[in-house]
């Protein structure tokens, strides 16, 4: 799928946010925080959001700590949020089986 980018206007945000679990919007970013049953499943699933990211060249802002992955995402080249941020936010809810 090819994703164009440009900035979402606030309705294209607000059906984002309601088809996307667990995700809301802090500080302008799509900001979702995952926690898993331990460090390596926490590790497991930041390497495979990683692949993806780097093949829709659109890395997200994130760290970790323990069990816990906290996650922004917003498209600098924009200003803002961009369908490469919800396109990332829906396959880390898919990654993480939400």
């Amino acid at each position: 799928m090819e994703l164009e980018l440009r900035l979402l206007d606030d309705d294209e945000i607000g059906d984002a946010i309601e088809r996307l679990p667990g995700w809301a919007i802090v500080d302008g970013k799509l900001h979702r925080q995952f926690v898993f049953a331990d460090f390596v499943e926490a590790m497991g699933f930041m390497t495979r959001a990683a692949i993806w990211a780097e093949k829709r060249n659109h890395h997200p802002e994130w760290s970790n700590v323990y069990k816990t992955v906290v996650v922004d995402l917003q498209t600098h080249d924009v200003g803002g949020l961009s369908p490469f941020d919800v396109d990332l936010a829906e396959k880390m809810n898919e990654l993480a089986g939400v």
